[in-house]
């Protein structure tokens, strides 16, 4: 078994217009002086880093690297969530998702595309620049708008959408695969993979790819009500990633998994900041430490109500007191006794 590596911080959800949170020094050493030991970086904020540079080139990844460790930590993964988006944005989307986006290529969908296809290219030669092996994105979505089957959906639809999602990422993954990063997948409301059954979808239209793999969140399974646990099992081969983010599910006469186009507050399923919801990290830290995960559990604070540096300061201790330090011996090795193959033999009633 291996020891799950932590406690790290993404970095997203913490940047603004003041320090510490205006730049990666500052925002290093904040989260170092909480208790963190990691940082996955967001790639979509130059405040953080630029990463057309930083694929381009390696003294300027070193760079950032020496920024971060001099501040006392490591860089855990780099992500390009918002990019990742756009690799597949639905008509209906693209005012909304247009935002991700530099100002000049909005309003011009075939020109974002190609501009998010780049980032991620760009995703895996810093990562592979920086010494990074995996790489948290988002998929895209093609007919999340058809996830309720209301009109009834067309006879091969989903098979058509999955099929062209999977043209798109085929070149993408494949040049991950060139750089020696998995690219990892966060199964998310709002994408075409949003649960353990489109996952399978996906894999099956890329024939498997190795480097398709998953970041881990079990919030947005809380919310759709789906075994946190058990997606271990099934899919433990393929976590590359792991976000310590919580939720809570607390269904009314009123609401439930939709959520009734209510705000976050009052919303039946809900973010919370970790130890203040529902998910049972025990279980998962136990879950992971069995498969030999020992890539990094890193805090992504989204909460509602608690303020997100209570929501830090609390979190690096989460997790550190989450992290099992896996064993190197059996708990009953002191009633052992020596063995041979006849002794073996005698217990089993086949010599005397």
């Amino acid at each position: 078994m291996k020891t799950v590596k932590g406690p790290g911080i993404f970095l997203a959800q913490f940047l603004g217009d003041k320090a510490p949170f205006n730049n990666l020094r500052s925002l290093c050493l904040w989260a170092e002086s909480l208790g963190f030991k990691g940082v996955q970086i967001p790639t979509w904020d130059s405040r953080c880093i630029d990463l057309q540079q930083a694929a381009e080139s390696k003294t300027y990844a070193d760079e950032v690297r020496g920024i971060v460790e001099e501040c006392g930590l490591v860089i855990t993964e780099l992500s390009t969530h918002l990019q990742g988006q756009l690799v597949a944005v639905h008509p209906a989307y693209n005012e909304l998702f247009d935002g991700f986006a530099p100002e000049a290529l909005r309003g011009n969908p075939a020109a974002r595309t190609e501009w998010a296809v780049q980032q991620l290219k760009y995703g895996a030669q810093a990562s592979r620049n920086l010494g990074l092996t995996a790489h948290p994105t988002f998929s895209g979505a093609l007919i999340w708008h058809t996830f309720h089957p209301w009109p009834q959906r067309p006879a091969g639809l989903v098979d058509e959408a999955f099929t062209e999602l999977a043209k798109r990422w085929r070149p993408i993954l494949d040049y991950f695969d060139e750089h020696g990063v998995d690219l990892c997948y966060e199964i998310h409301p709002g994408e075409d993979l949003f649960d353990g059954i489109t996952y399978e979808m996906f894999l099956e239209k890329v024939n498997n790819h190795p480097r398709a793999c998953l970041l881990y969140d079990p919030s947005h399974f809380v919310l759709q009500q789906l075994d946190y646990v058990q997606y271990i099992d099934f899919y433990h081969e393929r976590i590359k990633a792991f976000h310590v983010k919580d939720a809570e599910f607390n269904a009314t006469g009123k609401q439930g998994t939709f959520g009734g186009y209510q705000s976050w507050l009052n919303r039946a399923g809900r973010y919370r900041s970790p130890g203040d919801g529902q998910v049972d990290f025990k279980r998962i830290f136990s879950k992971l430490a069995e498969y030999d995960f020992d890539g990094w559990a890193v805090m992504e604070w989204e909460c509602c109500i608690k303020h997100p540096e209570d929501g830090a300061r609390e979190g690096a201790k989460f997790i550190q007191d989450h992290i099992i330090r896996v064993t190197d011996k059996a708990f009953d090795d002191f009633a052992g006794v020596e063995t041979d193959k006849g002794l073996l033999r005698r217990i089993i009633g086949l010599d005397k």
